[in-house]
């Protein structure tokens, strides 16, 4: 069974797609029809300047444009999921892999999406770090104590040893400080424009909830494996509940990576730029196969293997 996965934030880079948009027609199509809405886009993402490729408001609609292009050329190509996920951003281009959302949409509503959480990033603040080594439980401990200080949570799942958090500057730092003291073999500050998957982030859910009440998703044709609690959702009500739940709480890539091997999964497909979820896939789940498929040379090799 294959699962198609889509990264979130972070995978950006200048010139990303562009091979992509030269080599094949269906991806030039999806391209162009998102262009036609988020005018300059396709510039930004060929040619930068790359301090505004990296803005969130700019990062999500180019990672969902370049991952949803790639899904394309793979479906055209014969190649299709029994399942989808994405992590964190990247579960709009697996709705669009779904067939829950057209692409010009998915684009539309990302761009949106990238708007509030850096509008609300500025008038709140807040912050994010990196935990590396250091077990689940041990790092709920750190955070719950952390919490006499002020706001701060668990944000991302990872995998075994790669956990984010997320939260109010003082609470993040010292939940830092206790999870370095906890015996955690590094704890990175990140470079974000707010405190995403947090609390912090409830001013930009409630304006969401409104964009997203007058979009119209439909039901998945196959199960999405959703962020939020690694459940497989089908009806566009249920995928349009997670989505929302999913801007304040955290990304279980973990489970959800887990959740897919439980459903039969054995083949990963990284559909878009980069290799951030199949290298996480080594640490959570060695025995699994895993891909990346982002320019056309990788699309062939995917294609090749998984349809041999």
């Amino acid at each position: 069974m294959i699962a198609f996965i889509f990264p979130g934030q972070g995978s950006q880079s200048v010139g990303m797609a562009r091979s992509l948009y030269e080599a094949s027609s269906s991806a030039r199509t999806v391209l162009d029809d998102i262009e036609g809405t988020l005018l300059g886009l396709l510039t930004l993402m060929f040619e930068g300047p790359d301090k505004d490729l990296t803005q969130t408001q700019n990062a999500q609609p180019a990672l969902l444009a370049h991952s949803v292009a790639v899904n394309a050329v793979l479906q055209e190509q014969g190649l299709h999921p029994a399942v989808v996920a994405g992590h964190s951003l990247g579960e709009y281009s697996a709705l669009v892999a779904a067939g829950c959302l057209d692409a010009v949409s998915a684009a539309r509503l990302v761009r949106i999406r990238g708007q509030l959480m850096a509008e609300v990033g500025q008038q709140v603040g807040g912050t994010m770090a990196a935990v590396i080594g250091l077990a689940r439980e041990a790092l709920e401990q750190a955070v719950a104590q952390a919490q006499e200080v002020g706001i701060v949570c668990v944000a991302n799942l990872n995998a075994p040893g790669q956990i984010v958090i997320s939260g109010e500057e003082p609470a993040v730092r010292r939940a830092s400080e206790l999870a370095s003291e906890a015996g955690a073999r590094r704890v990175m500050p990140l470079n974000v424009s707010g405190a995403f998957h947090s609390p912090l982030m409830q001013p930009a859910a409630d304006r969401f909830a409104e964009v997203l009440a007058q979009v119209d998703l439909k039901d998945a044709r196959v199960p999405l494996v959703s962020n939020v609690d690694a459940a497989e959702r089908t009806s566009a009500a249920s995928i349009r509940q997670a989505l929302l739940a999913q801007l304040t709480g955290s990304v279980r890539w973990e489970d959800s990576i887990n959740r897919m091997i439980a459903m039969g999964v054995t083949k990963f497909v990284e559909v878009g730029p980069g290799k951030v979820l199949a290298n996480m896939l080594k640490r959570s789940a060695p025995d699994v196969a895993a891909y990346n498929a982002d320019s056309p040379e990788t699309i062939a090799d995917v294609v090749a293997t998984l349809k041999s």
